[in-house]
């Protein structure tokens, strides 16, 4: 179904703003989602989407979606709540540590709220997959995780709750899991592509997932918790806690390349569990030969808060969001100066906001009781990528439009938004 456009009127949307971010705030993209009214913490590292923070995690959620039905994957929904006895079948209830969400319901059963989905979904399909010939299968869900971190910091980067895609793969042998790796890989390059993020792909250890081999999709940035180790001349990356690496070490993998240090924050990474987990769960299926044989797994997640928060840290300014294109919450923001009924800056609004919308635009209509300054803060903390001010020219139908991302500013007649959407991109041309 083709997206028809909206309009919104800012009068009615809750943003609550800030001039100045809250002390417990370090990083820049705490700083300023929350002063431009995207989160609210409600205690250390859990956090309320509000409105326009819940529209980017939304645009997010579809291309992730979009991506992964491309390449066969079928979405589904798993609980967050999950009993001990799986985790004891995978033998992870001790080993996980503390990080793990414990509770025990009326009956004094034990419970855990799910980091991590590997036990729940071989669950699901271990009865369903009993051959060869229903596989190869790739399953994935959107869901809130639980982690209980001993250090919360930086906003979203590192939470007790949090938003995260989590698909899995099942596969009679390990050729099959290796061309589901190299999808998921190509998958992932374009979902960081389309939310506008610079990414490097690190060899890892598996940590508490466990599994043959892992890699991750890291955006580098100061405030990122891993230290990542990568060629100046080949795509060579790694994890230095993986590599051993140090700054100036010839690169492992091609002649005359040099080691490079640079922080990270981890936004993606796949693993290849192998057997790890329908060994353990008694997972199999009668292979082509006619034994009974575990099936092959891997596992691939996406944190979708923290592409956000990665987002506003390699974008925005000290002042505001810029947000990339594709995930912008609206498309264009009208600002009208004067909002009174009689004046020609209302109306050519009304006007501007109907014929965007009706180009399949988003627009956002600041149509607030508000004076200039006010209305210009906010739109510079919220960071929407088209702005179109009405101001004093409005009498001789001129408008100014400004590139949030380039930095353009241009004077319109404004009856030359109301032609082919063509023209609206040429207004906007960099040149």
């Amino acid at each position: 179904m083709k997206h028809m456009g909206s309009i919104t009127e800012q009068k009615y949307l809750f943003v609550p703003t800030l001039k100045e971010a809250p002390k417990s705030a370090e990083a820049k993209s705490h700083k300023l989602m929350s002063r431009a009214g995207l989160i609210k913490q409600v205690a250390a590292g859990i956090y309320s989407y509000l409105p326009l923070g819940y529209k980017v995690i939304k645009k997010i959620e579809n291309i992730v979606r979009e991506e992964l039905d491309k390449i066969g994957c079928s979405e589904l929904l798993l609980p967050a709540l999950q009993p001990r006895d799986l985790w004891e079948e995978s033998g992870r209830w001790d080993k996980y540590g503390p990080e793990l969400m414990r509770l025990k319901d009326r009956k004094d059963r034990d419970f855990c709220l799910g980091p991590t989905h590997e036990e729940i979904i071989t669950q699901v399909v271990r009865d369903y997959l009993n051959s060869y010939k229903k596989l190869p299968l790739a399953l994935y869900q959107i869901q809130t995780k639980f982690r209980d971190e001993m250090r919360p910091r930086f906003g979203l980067m590192r939470g007790r709750e949090f938003i995260m895609k989590d698909a899995y793969t099942f596969t009679e042998n390990q050729f099959e899991l290796d061309e589901w790796y190299q999808k998921f890989t190509k998958a992932y390059k374009r979902i960081f592509d389309r939310c506008g993020l610079e990414t490097k792909i690190v060899s890892s250890d598996t940590g508490q997932i466990g599994g043959d081999e892992a890699d991750e999709f890291m955006v580098m940035s100061e405030v990122g918790e891993d230290t990542i180790t990568y060629c100046d001349s080949c795509d060579f990356g790694a994890n230095q806690e993986f590599s051993e690496l140090h700054e100036g070490d010839d690169c492992p993998k091609c002649n005359g390349g040099v080691i490079r240090i640079a922080k990270g924050i981890e936004v993606g990474n796949i693993f290849k569990l192998g057997t790890k987990y329908s060994e353990s769960m008694n997972a199999k299926i009668i292979n082509k030969q006619g034994k009974q044989v575990p099936i092959i797994m891997g596992c691939y997640g996406i944190g979708i808060s923290r592409t956000l928060m990665a987002s506003v840290e390699q974008h925005a300014t000290e002042n505001g969001l810029v947000w990339p294109k594709d995930i912008a919450p609206y498309d264009i923001h009208v600002i009208p100066m004067n909002i009174k009924e009689d004046s020609p800056q209302m109306e050519i609004a009304g006007i501007l906001s109907k014929a965007l919308k009706g180009k399949r635009y988003d627009v956002l209509l600041d149509n607030r009781n508000e004076r200039p300054g006010p209305k210009q803060f906010d739109a510079d903390l919220i960071g929407i990528p088209w702005r179109i001010i009405v101001g004093r020219r409005a009498p001789e139908g001129i408008v100014e439009i400004r590139n949030m991302q380039k930095d353009i500013v241009k004077e319109v007649h404004f009856s030359k938004l109301l032609l082919k959407k063509e023209n609206i991109r040429e207004i906007f041309a960099t040149k």
